[in-house]
């Protein structure tokens, strides 16, 4: 993992997505993780909003937030990114999917992605030992815990703070089994912003 700056992270995640499409890439597929509260939603509007800046059709971005089935549902989120989203569109067919509804407590809102744009999935768990191989970029976001929950806290107040442990438990035991870190290309050298 090549560690940068934030801002020549962007840079450089943009340049080359750029240049993937140039190639003939048709749906470069970057892929941004990280534990709860490390940046990863902010980083992926900002590539989105460059890549688009620079005369490419507006990426699409998947949340991993959207396929999680609730506050135990990081590996199940993770094999429907797979199952649903990617494997589809690396056989050149349209992805169809429901989103997850937290309040519902089950998938609702269909969505659909044909391809033709960079695709920028975000969440813990989009990065795996599965899209790892099939992805063109990946990113990993290490963050201090201090940080990342006075984030959770800022971004959702307390409404969901008695699931944080749970949550990051999960984290934990998918990052070990999956050793997401190790598979990413690129990382931060300094905290996100």
């Amino acid at each position: 993992m090549e560690l940068l700056p934030y801002e020549d992270l962007l840079e450089r995640v943009v340049s080359q997505t750029l240049e993937l499409v140039d190639r003939g890439v048709i749906t470069p597929i970057i892929l941004i993780d990280g534990r709860a509260g490390s940046g990863k939603s902010t980083l992926a509007a900002k590539l989105q909003n460059e890549v688009f800046k620079q005369g490419e059709s507006m990426p699409r971005i998947i949340h991993m937030d959207d396929l999680y089935e609730g506050w135990q549902g990081l590996s199940l989120g993770a094999e429907y990114l797979q199952r649903i989203i990617l494997q589809p569109l690396l056989a050149k067919k349209n992805a169809s999917w429901q989103e997850y509804n937290w309040e519902l407590e089950q998938r609702d809102r269909w969505r659909e992605f044909s391809g033709g744009t960079p695709l920028i999935v975000e969440g813990c768990g989009s990065l795996n030992q599965y899209t790892s191989a099939i992805s063109n970029i990946s990113i990993w976001l290490e963050v201090d815990e201090e940080i990342r929950r006075a984030r959770w806290l800022e971004r959702d107040g307390n409404t969901f703070d008695e699931y944080f442990d749970i949550w990051a438990a999960q984290e934990l035991d998918f990052i070990a089994r999956e050793k997401s870190p190790s598979l990413a290309d690129y990382g931060l050298s300094s905290p996100a912003v």
